[in-house]
């Protein structure tokens, strides 16, 4: 079962402190684009959904982190107005059947009647689970889901946070080939799996877009610990660099039998080699791991730096790009309620897809008219036990 968690949220994060709240505030959401709300109930509540608990926290449990960091926020600066904005948090357990993610969705929306939703984690999730949301009028923003055709196939009430795969790894590839001179690969991605399908699709599509040579492809399935077969093919033919499309629970594995096996060389990944969690789970192993990104807390931005401060301060952690698009996600919810000045689902629909150029943690964040997000890219490299940028969009 899902496990609810109802959160007031003057609460975790009254640790923010109140005196400086009006003034460090300011510096993210829409005060002069959108009046005061005067209309709204004395509470408005959203649901997130996210894998909390179980493989896919690696990514599930930032999200709450950041969504609880941006609601504490908004409600200590009177973002909408007298209003207080709560969150039912879902965990939805890393459920492998997604059955979670669907009675999690379908309690918010039926049940809960909450005005918007924030998830679920994962895009196989989102396949399953947002298509409640739409069949009862519920704004549904994915804070991480890159798989390709989630807003045609779910329909005018699904958002998401994080670009699809088909827009971030042309520039990972593309970026990473500048940096490398990588002239051949080989490809080991998930074949079960809609979020590693879809970047395997991508890293096909952007290789041959650059000329650059595929020697080989193996695959595997989620769960799977054992990759030393596909492995030592991949190995035997000496790639200039390893493609893996995977999420972190099999990443890691991956990670370290290639390097068992003696491959030094690059191993270049989608979005679910993004998270911490692979350096600490791979060590040493992940040095050299490759991947585009949306965040990094080096950002001399000061919105970026401020979130990135405050946030390790009150969690323990610096936080990596899922917490930063959860918190992303929240205050852009909360934008559409106060632009709405109306807790009304499609009120605040219509709200979201006026949102554009609206400064985050990512950098100007906005939506296409796909319901695709729009922000600057960044590649990232795992040295010396940290991600490094190596590349930023727009950047000579």
């Amino acid at each position: 079962m899902t496990r609810t968690i109802t959160l007031t949220v003057l609460l975790v994060l009254a640790l923010v402190p109140v005196a400086s709240a009006q003034d460090s505030m300011m510096d993210i959401g829409w005060w002069e684009q959108c009046s005061t709300p005067q209309s709204l109930p004395g509470e408005v509540t959203i649901g997130l959904v996210a894998s909390i608990t179980g493989p896919i926290s690696f990514y599930g449990a930032p999200q709450q982190d950041g969504v609880e960091m941006a609601l504490a926020e908004i409600n200590s600066a009177g973002y909408l107005g007298d209003t207080m904005l709560n969150v039912i948090v879902e965990d939805t357990a890393s459920d492998p059947t997604y059955s979670e993610a669907i009675s999690a969705v379908t309690k918010l929306a039926v049940e809960d009647e909450v005005t918007a939703i924030l998830g679920p984690t994962l895009s196989s999730e989102a396949f399953a689970a947002a298509p409640v949301a739409q069949e009862n009028g519920v704004p549904i923003l994915g804070l991480s889901n890159a798989a390709e055709a989630l807003p045609e196939t779910v329909g005018e009430y699904y958002f998401r946070a994080l670009m699809p795969e088909s827009t971030m790894i042309p520039y990972t590839v593309e970026a990473t080939q500048a940096l490398t001179g990588m002239e051949a690969v080989a490809v080991l991605y998930g074949d079960d799996d809609d979020f590693t399908l879809s970047g395997y699709d991508a890293f096909i599509d952007a290789l041959i877009a650059n000329d650059i040579d595929i020697i080989r492809e193996e695959t595997f399935e989620r769960g799977d610990i054992d990759f030393n077969a596909q492995l030592t093919n991949i190995v035997a033919d000496d790639p200039d660099a390893i493609v893996v499309a995977a999420l972190a629970a099999e990443a890691v594995p991956i990670i370290n039998q290639a390097r068992a096996l003696g491959f030094n060389g690059p191993i270049i990944g989608g979005n679910g080699l993004n998270a911490p969690g692979i350096i600490e789970g791979a060590g040493e192993d992940a040095e050299g791991v490759i991947a585009g990104t949306s965040y990094h807390p080096s950002s001399e931005d000061p919105l970026t730096a401020r979130f990135t401060a405050e946030f390790t301060d009150e969690y323990g952690y610096e936080p990596d790009q899922f917490a930063a698009h959860a918190y992303t996600g929240a205050w852009v919810m909360a934008t559409a309620i106060r632009c709405a000045d109306s807790a009304d689902r499609d009120a605040v629909r219509d709200a979201l897809v006026e949102i554009n150029g609206f400064a985050s943690p990512l950098g100007e964040f906005g939506f296409d008219d796909n319901r695709d997000p729009i922000y600057d890219r960044i590649l990232q490299e795992i040295q010396d036990g940290a991600f490094a940028v190596v590349d930023r969009e727009g950047e000579a």
